[in-house]
């Protein structure tokens, strides 16, 4: 009998495994937070052809499938790959070779890291990311100094939030700016009649022109260093918030030769040439499995530390009545609006200021008219009036807003707006409850790329020291839960991809990231020892092993 009972037993084995369903991986002994509408916990994953084809306990996965690699996740963490709803991924990749002035305690130490560049004759020399609030002076620096150290070689030194720059005389002369230069929605700024280098907003395009493009090869090493980062962050899709046509087609090719393997949303810049092609000649949206084509992005305003953003009333910090500025005039705004609602394309447009916030949301209200699901978009909504936030529900518009610049903005940003403004100021739950989701990015590389950072200052309205001890205007704080759908699935629905991606969920593209820790219950001050683990896109590993 014994014989014949382990016979049986033999046979029973086999057949349950010569019968099970046959696929590409399985991933077990996990803690998988699906962010699904239940928000449901799962211990592991059935994987084929790159999509999700079940989830559930353990024992229901592996007793029901056969997978030619299984891997043990040793009880770590599982969440969606985060998406990034706000960023600037191939600038990010470019900057990679300029230098670097984050962190720059004064105009001296930006020299110093100047100095330190290697360059080629008459090659330009690029710098991006100083902020003069760090500094003592706290004004902006003049370009005597720049000339003293670079007579003859063009500089262009970008401010933090991209909406300033320091240039010195040989790159205004290249350019051919004078004291006389004026453009509309931009400021060449003079002092004693003459130039200090100050250029805000669109008075940068005047210079623009004059610095050597990048190389079809320098772009595409950009976007696969760029890749290799937001891979080793847990981030599987990134929304580049302005990308002009031959960019696209790029990134297109690079997909198609799979050397290019994350999601792109793609937001086209707002220029004639990309409107006449992908609205007059294609004329509708374009998606394929890793690049989605269906929005423009436009500016509305500057930004608030360079007093470039529109506000209702002036600045607080500065003597003359100065209110920031629109960047094109009221009527661009409404011909694109209904050039973009014509064809199916989503609108999202940089709003930094109340008054610009106002302009944008009063023209969205009049073209989608009530609650729909056109799912346009206001990028930062960083101030918006006590009287407007209502339009977010009204219009059903998403708030697509970074964390990370409340916490960067903080110390300085009451200087501007004033202790009563600011408490309309980096709103989020407030911006969160109007629509029941809000969509969460970083703005790289204006700020840092790591997605947890995001959630921190979300959760905690904390910098990365843990500053303010009890959190900046703590009561507009996400719960721990909001920012990790803000980052995954509040993300997804943003960009019209919830069916594809933003949860775990069976029939959605087996995109995932590990982690060291549970984000929804590890103490606060331990949130950023979080480590990625490995990253995977399409059931691919990308990143860790």
């Amino acid at each position: 009998m014994k014989k014949l009972f382990f016979l049986l037993l033999i046979c029973f084995f086999n057949y349950s495994c010569i019968n099970k369903e046959k696929i590409d991986l399985i991933i077990h002994n996990a803690k998988i937070i699906s962010l699904d509408q239940y928000d449901n916990f799962h211990e592991a994953m059935a994987i084929k052809d790159g999509k999700i084809i079940a989830i559930g306990k353990e024992n229901q996965i592996l007793n029901k499938f056969s997978a030619s690699k299984k891997i043990d996740v040793k009880s770590n963490f599982i969440y969606p790959g985060f998406i990034d709803a706000h960023c600037h991924f191939l600038s990010y990749g470019q900057s990679l070779n300029h230098v670097d002035l984050k962190g720059c305690i004064s105009y001296e130490e930006m020299l110093e890291r100047c100095q330190l560049q290697k360059i080629a004759v008459n090659e330009w020399l690029i710098g991006n990311g100083w902020d003069q609030n760090l500094w003592t002076s706290n004004s902006f620096p003049n370009k005597n100094k720049l000339d003293l150290k670079f007579p003859n070689t063009p500089v262009i030194l970008f401010r933090v939030d991209g909406h300033a720059a320091l240039a010195n005389q040989k790159a205004l002369q290249l350019a051919g700016i004078n004291s006389n230069s004026k453009i509309k929605g931009g400021h060449v700024e003079i002092i004693n009649n003459e130039l200090t280098g100050i250029l805000v907003d669109n008075a940068m395009n005047l210079i623009l022109d004059s610095i050597p493009k990048e190389s079809e090869q320098q772009n595409k090493r950009a976007l696969l260093l760029a890749q290799k980062k937001c891979f080793e962050l847990g981030l599987t899709t990134v929304d580049d918030a302005g990308l002009n046509k031959e960019d696209v087609f790029l990134i297109k090719k690079l997909h198609k030769s799979n050397e290019l393997k994350i999601r792109i949303y793609a937001m086209l810049s707002d220029n004639e040439e990309n409107f006449n092609y992908f609205l007059d000649s294609i004329g509708k949206p374009i998606k394929t499995e890793k690049l989605n084509i269906r929005s423009f992005k436009f500016y509305s305003d500057g930004a608030l530390g360079s007093r470039g953003a529109c506000l209702i009333k002036p600045y607080s910090d500065i003597k003359d009545s100065t209110y920031g500025m629109l960047l094109s005039d009221i009527e661009h705004f409404k011909k694109s609006a209904e050039r973009l609602y014509k064809h199916g394309f989503q609108m999202c447009t940089h709003s930094i200021g109340d008054s610009a916030a106002r302009t944008i949301l009063n023209i969205y209200g009049n073209i989608l008219k009530g609650v729909n699901d056109k799912r346009w978009r206001l990028e930062h909504a960083q101030v918006i009036n006590e009287n407007d936030f209502e339009m977010f529900g009204k219009y059903s518009i998403i708030p697509s807003i970074q964390p990370t610049h409340a916490t960067s903005d903080m110390l300085w940003a009451i200087l501007r707006l004033g202790k009563n403004r600011i408490r309309n100021g980096y709103a989020y739950k407030t911006l969160l409850e109007q629509n029941g989701m809000i969509a969460l990015g970083t703005d790289f590389p204006i700020e840092g790329i790591n997605p947890i950072h995001t959630f921190f200052a979300a959760v905690a309205r904390k910098n990365l020291n843990g500053e303010p001890k009890n959190g900046f205007q703590k009561e507009n704080s996400l719960t721990r839960i909001e920012a990790l759908k803000g980052m995954t699935i509040w993300a997804a629905i943003a960009n019209f991809e919830e069916k594809d991606k933003g949860s775990l969920e069976k029939g959605k593209y087996a995109d995932f990231t590990i982690l060291s820790n549970n984000l929804l219950e590890i103490p606060e001050d331990e949130i950023l020892s979080t480590k990625v683990i490995s990253t995977y896109l399409n059931g691919e590993l990308v990143y860790g092993n």
